[in-house]
Order: C-alpha cells, then structure tokens, then sequence
C-alpha cells in the first residue's frame, strides 16, 4: 500500500514504544491522518516516526473496530479510502468547533455534508474553489472539513444506522453515536428523566419523514395511518404520534437542546399541501417558547449546487433570537434578508438559474464514467442491481437515465422502480454505443444511485456480515437508505455557509 502523507497529532502522556499496546489509551486521545492514494509517492518516503505511529493505529484498530464487516473495501474509482482514519476517545477532534444533534439521520448524507472531508466529482466545483482541500485527479476532489461535529445521530431503519457507522467511523465516530430508538421514544424518556441528549449542543438537523407530503406517495400529510416506526398506525396509537407530524418531535428535541440553529429538511411536495408549509414554519418558531426566527423555507434544487440529480428540496433554518448579535436580528427580521446575512447557499451551477457566473450542471455521465459494469466489478455495491424486468406501461422507472443530463430523482421505496442504467433498443434504449459494445439492459445499482446523490465512490452501501451468512446491508437495504438522504454535496453547501456565517450571527 502506497501512503501519500501521514499527519500526525499525538497526544499521549506516556509512550510505549512500537509494538506495544498504549497504556491507559482510554484516557489518551490518538489523532492520526493517513491519507491513501494510487497517485501517492512511496512509502518510503514517509518518516520513520510517522511509520511507528501508523503502526500504532493499526494496533488501536481492532479496539476501537474501525473496519466491523468482513466486506473488503473495494472500489471501481479509487484505489483506497480518501478519509483520514482518526482514533480519538471523546471530546471535540481538531478544527471543530460546533456540536450537532442529528435527527432522521438516515445513512448520513446531511451528516456527511456537515463533516466535509469526502470526494466529490471535480465538476462540482470550480477549479479554485476555496472548499478544495486537494485535487486526486481530473475527476474527483477531495473536500475540506466543516467546523461541525455529529455527537449524536438517530434513525429507526437498522440498516441506515449499519452504512452509517461503517462509513462515519473513519472519521473517528463511535457506534454509540447513532441511536435507532424513535424520536417519540427519545423525548418521552427525556421526559421521565432520562439524560437522552447531550449538553451544549450547537445545531439540530433533521430530514423528517416525507412519505406523507411526497407528490409520489398518497399525500395524507398531518392525516397519516403511519405510525413513528413506520408501521401502520393502531386504532389507540395517540394521531401526534403519526408518522406526518414527527417534525413537531424535532421540534421537542429543539426545546429541550436549544441549538443556536437547527436546519430541516422535507420533499418539495410539501410546500404546495395545503397550508402545511406555514403550519409547519409557525409550529417550529414556537420552540423555547417563540424564541427561534425561522426564515420563509426555501426550495433548494439539488442540481444547481453540482449535484447530478433532479431533486429539489424544501429547507427550513430557524435561529434562536436571544443568540444573535443585535444587528443580525434585525436583519433576519426584514422581509428582505441582506445576503450578507442570508443562511440559505447561493447557487452554483446554471441549472434552473442561467448566468455565464456558474458552472455548467453535472451530468451522470461525470460521476458514472469510470465505473465498470457489475459482472467485472470489485465492488459489492456495484456488483449487484434490481432484476425487476421492463415494464411497457408508462409507469414510474419504466426509463433509461439520459449520460448527458440530470439524474433521476433517487427514491427510497424500491419496488422495481429503480431507472434503467441502459434499456435494451427493443426496448427503446439510445445508448447505442454501450449496446453495441454488448452491454446489457439493466436497472441502477446502488453504487450509481449513491453517485448521482452524490455520496462519494469509497462510501460503503452493500456490507456482509462477518460470519458472512447474511447480509449486514443487502441491495434492497442499501437502495432504500441512498434514495431517504440528503446530497452529500447539497448538504456540505449549507455547512458551509452556515461555517461562514457563524461568527457574524454569534458572540464568541
């Protein structure tokens, strides 16, 4: 293996020596860069210290279960994992500043997006973009970290929470973490007197569940037969505890954690349901006792921030009024926001917006391009696809996904509706050049879904258990929790902007 650099923070009070497990290592924090590359210089070229403390990693490694399946980590694009393995106790790692509470996590795409650090395509952003910790190749960059922390993540899908913790880890996250009671089950423990949520926490996010306001499901809204588990609702199940209101849940965690900010994310479905935009809006101010100002939610489209995929989204930031600098609040209050002070990114690429000022936007072709078909593929996520066969009756995922365009809107509910990668010329398909090179029709992976949400090529999906008998994250799993998250890239945006906008809105 070829190591590019190794950055390394030690913080021990006592050294052992190569070899030797550390002495009192709970109590220590061990903080080490490793970054891998095929386009890396030699070994050899790395200080003999670095090496002993790289060794030193590697002997923490099974301790703190960096790596818990036996899947290999394989990938079409990159030869190793562009992340920095940290081990590190507790406490805030170096460079962060901001604890966040994250709800509804999911497989981590907003928590992902507010750590930063990940690959992204280069078309994604400009050459000189500022976000650019380092170019790896024509395609792919490597993403600065944000000034956010996840001390507490939280879903109720096991498999979420499984991609999550084999992907999060490597940034130094303990699968004490994520929790996968629901939100409903949270609170009311709180409630009895449970310490359930840790002090100090800075921002609160959560994409809450959308299958009640999405145009593609049945739109029952605040009415839902869905209970907070997802399962249908029992005739004695109290209707606040449906799966359509769980965001006045989040608003309870609002209450009882008072974040400076808190961000929440829904379908854009949402904003054209009656008057549950506002409904919604009003209930979320009303925490702490009306003490947050929360901006008009704004519908973000995916694809002008350099995210290959037509997915637009409604996002709602509310700020706690008693935090703020005076002249700030002021300024949040207006009905026209200054866009010094405007939380909400600006767009990047000419999508739905067209100026000569922005990128072009990102097509699948630039994030699919170098991927192998799966029968020649190393990598489990890549390897496997839906066998649902071509239906000729218009219905949704009936279609090929155009190379030169956006990608389609990825969904979680996977009951063979996953688009065609390719659709064969009996069925229409027009990408002549693949068929005639005799690719077959077939339906998306999970590792081409997770691009165009643009969850980076060394994120783990598809995972065996390390028995191996089943799987830890089958394809079903793995399509069902890409298609609930958040953009990786979409997210990193409003990290980043909120990142800048931190010390003008607050006092240190």
């Amino acid at each position: 293996m070829k190591l590019m650099s190794a950055y390394v923070d030690i913080k021990l009070s006592r050294y052992c020596g190569l070899g030797q497990t550390p002495r009192n290592v709970d109590r220590e924090i061990v903080h080490v860069f490793v970054y891998h590359s095929v386009w890396s210089d030699c070994v050899s070229s790395i200080p003999q210290d670095a090496l002993k403390l790289i060794r030193m990693s590697e002997i923490l490694e099974e301790k703190y279960e960096l790596f818990s399946s036996d899947s290999p980590w394989l990938s079409d694009i990159v030869a190793e994992p562009q992340v920095p393995l940290i081990f590190e106790e507790d406490g805030m790692r170096p460079g962060k500043l901001y604890r966040v509470l994250s709800l509804f996590s999911g497989c981590g795409g907003m928590d992902l997006g507010f750590e930063g650090n990940f690959i992204a395509s280069s078309k994604s952003f400009a050459e000189d973009s500022k976000y650019i910790e380092k170019k790896l190749n024509e395609d792919w960059v490597l993403l600065k970290g944000t000034q956010f922390q996840t001390v507490f993540a939280n879903d109720i899908l096991p498999e979420a929470k499984n991609v999550w913790l084999e992907n999060m880890k490597r940034y130094g996250y303990h699968h004490d973490v994520y929790h996968c009671e629901s939100i409903v089950d949270l609170v009311k423990m709180h409630q009895q007197g449970a310490h359930i949520f840790p002090d100090n926490i800075d921002l609160v996010t959560g994409g809450f569940p959308c299958q009640d306001f999405s145009v593609a499901g049945k739109r029952l809204g605040f009415s839902s037969q869905k209970d907070d588990m997802g399962k249908k609702r029992a005739d004695d199940k109290p209707s606040e505890e449906n799966r359509g209101r769980l965001y006045f849940w989040m608003k309870q965690v609002i209450d009882i954690t008072k974040p400076k900010i808190f961000v929440a994310e829904n379908v854009k479905g949402l904003v054209n349901l009656g008057d549950v935009k506002d409904i919604i809006q009003k209930d979320f101010a009303s925490a702490d006792g009306n003490g947050y100002i929360v901006l008009n939610p704004q519908v973000l489209h995916a694809a002008d921030y350099g995210v290959p995929e037509t997915r637009e989204r409604v996002i709602f930031i509310g700020i706690r009024r008693n935090a703020l600098r005076p002249n700030v609040l002021r300024a949040l209050e207006k009905d026209r926001i200054d866009e010094n002070y405007n939380p909400y990114p600006r767009p990047t690429h000419a999508h739905h917006i067209k100026s000569s000022q922005l990128l072009p936007p990102v097509c699948t072709r630039d994030v699919l391009k170098h991927l192998k078909e799966p029968i020649f593929s190393e990598d489990p996520s890549q390897q496997v696809y839906s066998k649902a066969k071509f239906l000729a009756n218009g219905s949704q995922g009936q279609v090929e996904i155009k190379l030169d365009g956006l990608g389609p809107t990825i969904r979680s509910e996977h009951h063979g509706n996953i688009e065609f990668r390719r659709l064969s010329s009996e069925h229409g398909g027009k990408h002549t050049e693949e068929l005639s090179a005799g690719m077959t029709e077939r339906r998306l992976t999970p590792r081409e879904c997770a691009l165009i949400q643009t969850f980076p090529p060394d994120y783990k999906l598809v995972i065996t258990n390390k028995n191996g008998r089943a799987p830890h994250v089958s394809s079903s799993g793995a399509y069902k929790v890409v298609g609930n998250a958040v953009p990786p890239v979409l997210a990193f945006h409003i990290a980043m902007r909120l990142n800048q906008l931190w010390p003008i809105y607050f006092e240190r």
